[in-house]
């Protein structure tokens, strides 16, 4: 009788744990025993979460996840810190991959002999015929005066050579390259400049005077853009990116973004800003904005001015180390109101790049005439960078949207007030000013030009130092946001300033499920700790990208 009951205990208790486990949801993924920044509007935190079909589906306990639901593959996170995929607001992903693998790297150049010497190791790795480079920056060098053609045309006499500045408002070219443009002391620019010594070009042209030997630098293959977005690609997962912006691109390159997505080759997802053409409106305007769950197609991408470190910034005054340059502004009042006028009727947003304090005043007034009143068309202003109090009141009457790139405060702040005096450069950089406007902001790299690394923009943004500490105390305090804002700025509201918050930015039920984990805690590390967090993992709707 007592083995009966046995056997009778026994198969009722597999009979209860058989019910129990058929009662659990089969997932794709689950993620438990973690510290998890949801970034939800409570920014709140949780322990764990299951991925279903590529979006979250449960997000709660590790006891209330793992009694609701099974998976094949279950990872325990050992107490990690996970937040939601990362979201640079501005940047060059295409120019990026075409940086590495097509062009010299120039970045971090102590000296224009520094430059010549890895042109030449280039070369003769990659031999060319035109000889292409970016990433100099003269202000790092002990002679901050522009550099010369000279040195150029003793190495490549017979190679055209075209040097980009690190901000692409500038390049040094040589005589080779100045023939084949036919650029001699006659040529004028609207909008740009050829610099001149003793009546002759010295090989830098700045900002639209750049078009004159752009048009004949040989297009790249599609093959060549395919190699150079999968190798962006791969750099950006490595750093926690699950989202980049292209700030410009032709319908060409929109296409093949969007082609290399659909066939699965392509994972990351791409915010792409048209290029102000002729192609593009009549191409994209007609069928609204895009939205394909990887591929966001919805504004255009105009430029008001040059930039500050090569003196292009538009300046309501004379630069105080130049006090005969104001800057420079790109195209007629007349041009910047046609392309709005266009965009608001098409339903597109207008981001414009504008660095000095008559740029922006520029652009946000041209706004304010399209947009007229508070609106949710999100126009934004891309870099924001120097601003008179007297304009901020513009962001909040026209919901207009900055979006800054909190590094460029810090790759500046050693010579940006040489530029601008003690008074102006209070107005300069001035992010919480800028966040107080809506409520929120958009952060960015604008990698290539800086480094690729969003933890390295969150560190800008709360400590305003550089990785040495410098200054003691942080530059400009006053207008340092909070880590929840930093968060936020490379996360929910970057999603938010492409229309996709619904889809992505933060680890909610019915998101996409990209994710990132890191080592340590942004929220809570030692600042000085926070640019060199290690990034342990990437994913992108449940699935690993990077990391093991």
């Amino acid at each position: 009788m007592r083995n009966i009951n046995t056997i009778c205990f026994a198969f009722l208790f597999l009979l209860i744990v058989s019910a129990t486990f058929a009662q659990k949801q089969k997932v794709d993924l689950i993620v438990h025993n973690a510290n998890i920044y949801t970034v939800n509007a409570q920014f709140e935190t949780v322990e764990a979460f299951a991925v279903d079909n590529g979006r979250f589906v449960a997000i709660g306990s590790t006891d209330q996840i793992l009694d609701e639901y099974s998976s094949d593959a279950v990872v325990n996170a050992e107490g990690r810190f996970i937040y939601p995929g990362f979201n640079d607001g501005h940047s060059h992903f295409l120019g990026y991959g075409m940086t590495k693998t097509k062009y010299a790297n120039l970045v971090g150049t102590t000296s224009y002999d520094e430059v010549i010497e890895r042109l030449a190791g280039h070369l003769e790795k990659y031999p060319s015929e035109w000889v292409l480079g970016r990433g100099w920056d003269q202000n790092d060098w002990e002679d901050q005066s522009w550099p010369s053609k000279e040195k150029l045309d003793e190495l490549f006499p017979d190679n055209p050579v075209v040097l980009t500045r690190i901000d692409g408002h500038a390049v040094l070219i040589n005589s080779k390259a100045l023939q084949i443009a036919g650029i001699d002391y006659r040529a004028k620019v609207d909008g740009g400049e050829i610099l001149l010594k003793n009546g002759e070009p010295t090989g830098v042209l700045i900002d639209n005077a750049i078009g004159l030997i752009r048009t004949f630098i040989p297009d790249f293959s599609i093959s060549d853009k395919t190699k150079a977005l999968l190798e962006a690609e791969k750099d950006c997962f490595a750093a926690g990116l699950t989202t980049v912006t292209d700030a410009g691109l032709d319908k060409l390159e929109v296409q093949l973004i969007d082609s290399l997505q659909i066939a699965g080759e392509l994972k990351m997802r791409v915010y792409a800003m048209l290029s102000p053409t002729q192609e593009n409106f009549d191409f994209y305007f007609p069928k609204g904005p895009i939205h394909t769950g990887r591929l966001t197609v919805s504004s255009v991408k105009l430029y008001a001015d040059g930039a500050l470190g090569s003196r292009g910034a538009l300046l309501l005054k004379p630069y105080s180390d130049d006090p005969e340059n104001s800057g420079l502004q790109l195209h007629p009042n007349a041009y910047y109101q046609k392309v709005c006028k266009m965009a608001y009727e098409a339903g597109y947003q207008v981001n414009t790049h504008a660095i000095g304090d008559s740029g922006n005043r520029l652009m946000l007034k041209t706004y304010a005439q399209s947009l007229q009143e508070k609106n949710d068309r999100r126009w934004r202003v891309e870099h924001a960078q120097i601003v008179r109090p007297e304009d901020l009141h513009y962001f909040k009457d026209y919901s207009i949207i900055p979006s800054v790139q909190a590094t460029h405060c810090t790759s500046d702040m050693y010579w940006a007030d040489e530029r601008l005096g003690p008074g102006r450069i209070k107005t300069a950089y001035a992010y919480k000013q800028l966040l107080l406007q809506n409520g929120w902001l958009i952060n960015g790299t604008d990698f290539p030009i800086e480094a690729i690394h969003p933890l390295k923009t969150f560190y800008a943004a709360v400590a305003r130092m550089d990785e040495k500490g410098w200054p003691e105390g942080g530059f400009q305090m006053e207008n340092a946001i909070s880590r929840e804002e930093a968060l936020r700025s490379i996360t929910i509201w970057p999603a938010k300033g492409s229309f996709d918050e619904k889809e992505k930015g933060s680890i909610e039920i019915g998101k996409l499920a990209d994710f990132v984990v890191l080592e340590k805690d942004l929220l809570t590390v030692p600042v000085e700790e926070l640019p060199n967090i290690q990034i342990l993992g990437t994913y992108v709707e449940g699935e690993l990208v990077f990391g093991e």
